[in-house]
Formats: C-alpha cells, sequence, structure tokens
C-alpha cells in the first residue's frame, strides 16, 4: 500500500524488450535504499516488484498486462518517473491510500500556470467518471492530488510548486499519458451497494 507521496523523481536507463513483457532498469538512489528482492516499489503509481539492485538503481519486469494498460508502455531510457516505497504499518498516511493498481489511462490536456500554482486538466475514461468527485482524492502518475472539478470527461488538478518541481508532472506537456487510480473506496462502495441492490435468489427468499 502506499499514499501517493512521491519520494523521489527518478529515471529510466535501460529497457529490455522480453517479447512478452519487459525489462526496466531505474535509477532512485533514495528508493533503492535498503531496497532487497521482492519489495515492492511504485513506479508512476504502478507497482512494480524489485528483482535486483545494485547502488542507486533496481530493475524490475513488466508484464504485457500492465505495459498496454498503463503508461509504463511509453517509457524510454532518459524518461523520468515518479518512485515511492510502500508505506509502513504505523506510518504517516500523507495522501490517501493507494494501491499502485492503475485503473486507466488519461492524457493531460491543459495547463494554466499562475504566480503560485498551476491548474492542469486531464482527460477522464468514461468508464471512471463515477468514482471522481470535487475535493476528492485521485492518483495521477503516482502522485496523491485533490480534484479541483470534475467532469464527465475531464478533470482538473491544482498543482503546487514542490510538485511541481519534484514530480513528473511539472515536466508533462498536453498530449501526455498519465496513469489514474481512483479511490479504492469508492469503488469497494459501489460493489457492496451493487450486491445489496440485487434481487435475492430463491434460496435466499426461504430463509
Amino acid at each position: 500500500m502506499f499514499t501517493g507521496i512521491v519520494e523521489e523523481l527518478g529515471e529510466v536507463t535501460a529497457v529490455e524488450d522480453l517479447g512478452d513483457a519487459a525489462r526496466f532498469r531505474l535509477r532512485g538512489p533514495v528508493v533503492t535504499e535498503g531496497a532487497r528482492h521482492g519489495d515492492s516499489i511504485a513506479v508512476n503509481g504502478v507497482c512494480l516488484t524489485v528483482v535486483d539492485h545494485d547502488g542507486d538503481s533496481f530493475t524490475a519486469d513488466v508484464m504485457a498486462e500492465t505495459l498496454t494498460r498503463s503508461s509504463l508502455g511509453a517509457l524510454a531510457p532518459g524518461s523520468r518517473v515518479n518512485l515511492e516505497r510502500p508505506t509502513a504499518v504505523g506510518g504517516r498516511l500523507g495522501g490517501h491510500l493507494v494501491q499502485g493498481h492503475v485503473d486507466g489511462v488519461g492524457t493531460l490536456t491543459a495547463r494554466e500556470p499562475s504566480a503560485h500554482w498551476e491548474l492542469v486538466t486531464v482527460s477522464l475514461p468514461a468508464h471512471l467518471a463515477r468514482y471522481v468527485v470535487e475535493k476528492g482524492s485521485i492518483t495521477v502518475d503516482g502522485v496523491s492530488l485533490t480534484v479541483v472539478e470534475a467532469g464527465e470527461e475531464h478533470f482538473t488538478i491544482s498543482l503546487i510548486p514542490t510538485t511541481l518541481a519534484l514530480t513528473t508532472l511539472g515536466h508533462k506537456q498536453p498530449g501526455d499519458p498519465v496513469n489514474l487510480e481512483v479511490d479504492v473506496i469508492a469503488k469497494y462502495v459501489e460493489r457492496m451497494l451493487g450486491h445489496r441492490a440485487a434481487p435475492a435468489t430463491a434460496g435466499e427468499e426461504s430463509r
């Protein structure tokens, strides 16, 4: 489990094509400190498993499903990525509950800079719109953010200077893809309410 508070702006140093998968080598001295084989590290909001690590870098295997359903398939050597280690039990929950399971890919469509912050608009896949609410939480490229405006096809977020300087969101341009993870609590509530509204079966009626 992650919190969406990015620890480090890392870099992809190599991508190896494995046919139905890819192996990434990523540089990140903060997140690799004390890392072990099998540990989890979120890369642009995607939970990956450490295969190997050496000095300030680690490798992770990414299967085809992840490459096609997230923006990781567009990464290349030199790409900058947001990195975060899982939160420790008893640690501070600085952002919100983030699983590292991307729900869809949006596209940054507009940036409106101001003196001390920037308003960013992101396109929203139709099947995710019902989970995004004004002032609710959303994860964009692994960054925990608050929704400013929620539309049927887009949402907006405000980025402070720290977020602009220390995450990929300060460098993304209109047309660039971003990984989206909606609030998991909303999905569980929808699932439970759906079961509650479902008609009882014959067996249930006889109890």
